[in-house]
């Protein structure tokens, strides 16, 4: 009999393939951005088309319009983060937009995740690594992924709730991208963390990729 699935597993086949037996010890630390590494296109985007449905995503965007202006001269990826939850979340509660994040994962996983990184993945979970998402995207929508990929750390941008447990729009703490991706690592894994592998496809996973042993700039091409 196979075992049980985990609570909201992701229907992904990741059963490991035939990898050579490498009799090294546990190797370390990998970790893997998700948007255009783990997946296809930006997760974030994809989810909040989605859940708004065409007219409501176009919409959407229009009242963005002076984010994006905004964001054309200060580049804050952060306020611009912001601005769009707030647009299109702000008022949900955590219980709903949890659900709304497994149906997402559980409906797109096949059609977002790179057939080449999984295998990654299967490598480095057989060598006995700890895998970690980091990803700037809100850890809420990427947690389901991460579940069901079986990640032992997900390190992403948190949204701040109010006292009811609704989305205010706003970001609890920093956006999760650039220096902030090796913050959080030191964070988690001590100050002077080093990372047997690092995956990233931005300027964003820049200051990541440096501490790592193997850097994997936009190593994973393949499409579903």
């Amino acid at each position: 009999m196979s075992k049980p699935r985990p609570r909201n597993w992701v229907p992904v086949d990741l059963a490991p393939e035939d990898f050579p037996e490498d009799p090294a010890r546990p190797v370390g630390v990998v970790a893997f951005d998700f948007d255009g590494t783990l997946t296809v296109r930006d997760s974030f985007q994809a989810f909040l088309a989605w859940q708004a449905g065409p007219a409501g995503w176009a919409r959407g965007l229009a009242a963005l319009a002076p984010a994006f202006a905004r964001y054309a001269g200060d580049r804050d990826r952060a306020r611009l983060k912001a601005a769009t939850v707030r647009q299109f979340l702000a008022g949900m509660s955590r219980q709903d937009l949890e659900a709304r994040a497994r149906a997402f994962a559980e409906a797109n996983a096949t059609r977002l995740l790179r057939p080449d990184a999984l295998r990654s993945w299967r490598y480095w979970r057989a060598r006995g690594a700890t895998l970690a998402i980091v990803t700037a995207s809100p850890e809420i929508l990427v947690a389901p992924f991460a579940r069901g990929l079986g990640a032992d750390h997900l390190l992403a941008t948190r949204l701040v709730e109010d006292e009811q447990g609704r989305i205010t729009g706003d970001l609890d703490g920093a956006n999760c991208r650039g220096p902030e991706k090796t913050r959080r690592l030191s964070e988690v894994f001590g100050p002077e963390v080093r990372l047997a592998a690092a995956y990233g496809d931005s300027a964003g996973d820049t200051e990541m990729l440096a501490i790592a042993a193997h850097a994997g700039y936009r190593e994973f091409r393949e499409r579903p």
